[in-house]
């Protein structure tokens, strides 16, 4: 477990991102996909649905010993959680409304943000929009990890670690990488999400706000699910950095998986993306790709080729814009 990842830097490339050039060929070739590019109308239904289910959980553990209410936040609590931080992806491309009613979207998420319980689905929106524009731009990209995890992570049992805390180093590296000026709708979301909690547990005891925070948490750290963080974009094939996943798992996680095809045509909502890689099979066929993310989380840790460092990363040129 003490092997060191001989890797010291990033992959540094000055070529510019693939996904906007074969998103211009693919729709050369394949028009009809513009189609596809418009809200969700079931997104919403969903959504309100996994809301009045945790609530309905918030409920239910109250009363239970504290051993029953852990089992079920890992075993059921942390799925729907990282769920719902699916979902606010979704929102954040406007797929719910649709972008003629952006704030609507934006409301949406924070409803959405609720069951979660840390606030972020504000900051989330600004930053994941220069993930698009700009991937792998360096200063920008908040995605890539920062030189500490890179230097420090790189050994198998400090990579175990690092997949453990992931939740602290995505709401952590925005504010060393990117540090933006806090907007109006990140202070309400903080606010809402800071009462709602409150809320839960003057009126329910402590059991559903730990059933809450620590099913996010662990959700997004040692999880199946997590396995998509690692997955999405670091590079286990020198020369490619984005890589997409058909399993199952893609049914609870809004078709994340599919992230080539995501990074290619971002507007188009997760439920169609499964109809542009049919559609534009000889584009995506032929890219790596995964079956399963628990080998990812495997081969990440025990691979000693592999650490934080093992992603693309570019120099920026020109202006950036940025939300």
């Amino acid at each position: 477990m003490g092997n060191r990842v001989a890797r010291d830097d990033y992959e540094w490339v000055y070529t510019d991102q693939p996904h906007a050039d074969r998103r211009k060929e693919i729709l050369a070739k394949y028009p009809e996909i513009k189609s596809l590019m418009s809200p969700d109308p079931r997104l919403k239904w969903i959504v309100c649905m996994m809301v009045a289910v945790q609530f309905l959980a918030f409920y239910l553990v109250k009363d239970l010993d504290w051993k029953w209410v852990l089992f079920w936040t890992y075993a059921f609590g942390s799925c729907v959680n990282h769920s719902m931080t699916l979902a606010i992806h979704e929102i954040s491309h406007n797929s719910a409304f649709g972008n003629t009613r952006a704030l609507w979207n934006r409301w949406f998420a924070i409803f959405a943000n609720l069951p979660i319980g840390l606030p972020y689905s504000a900051s989330f929106k600004r930053y994941h929009l220069d993930h698009h524009r700009y991937l792998g731009g360096d200063g920008i990209d908040v995605d890539i990890p920062t030189e500490f995890e890179g230097w420090f992570f790189c050994t198998r049992f400090r990579k175990f670690i690092w997949i453990i805390l992931q939740p602290l180093f995505y709401a952590v590296r925005p504010l060393v990488i990117n540090p933006k000026p806090i907007s109006r709708l990140e202070i309400i979301n903080l606010v809402i999400q800071f009462s709602f909690n409150v809320g839960l547990y003057y009126l329910w005891g402590a059991k559903p706000l730990v059933y809450m925070m620590a099913g996010s948490l662990l959700g997004m750290g040692l999880h199946p699910i997590s396995g998509h963080f690692i997955a999405e974009h670091y590079m286990f094939l020198k020369g490619h950095e984005t890589y997409s996943y058909y399993g199952s798992l893609n049914l609870l996680t809004f078709n994340v998986g599919y992230h080539n095809e995501h990074h290619d045509f971002p507007s188009i909502p997760g439920r169609r993306l499964p109809l542009v890689k049919k559609i534009a099979a000889e584009y995506y066929d032929d890219l790596p790709q995964y079956t399963s993310w628990v080998k990812v989380l495997y081969d990440f840790i025990m691979d000693d080729s592999l650490s934080p460092y093992s992603r693309v990363k570019r120099k920026l040129k020109g202006e950036v814009k940025q939300e």
